[in-house]
């Protein structure tokens, strides 16, 4: 039984921490993607698609693989 609740509770911290970086990583990645755009905008050229980069490759790992390779997989996976 306590096996069982240890497991249990592992997985639940799991698929918590899971979810808080996917949204910080997705939050982190508009904010960053909004200020490229504004620095892209404002002429500063390097910068701005530096940060429009950065920005994609936080939406990417946020969104897509902890969002959903990771939470969406975990949570529609039937439980054993």
């Amino acid at each position: 039984m306590n096996a069982i609740v240890t497991e249990s509770v592992a997985e639940l911290a799991g698929l918590v921490f899971s979810l808080l970086a996917a949204g910080l990583l997705t939050v982190v990645g508009a904010l960053i993607e909004s200020a490229g755009l504004a620095n892209l905008l404002a002429g500063q050229s390097t910068l701005g698609l530096w940060e429009l980069w950065m920005g994609a490759i936080a939406l990417y790992a946020g969104v897509y693989m902890l969002g959903y390779k990771r939470l969406v997989a975990r949570v529609a996976s039937p439980s054993n």
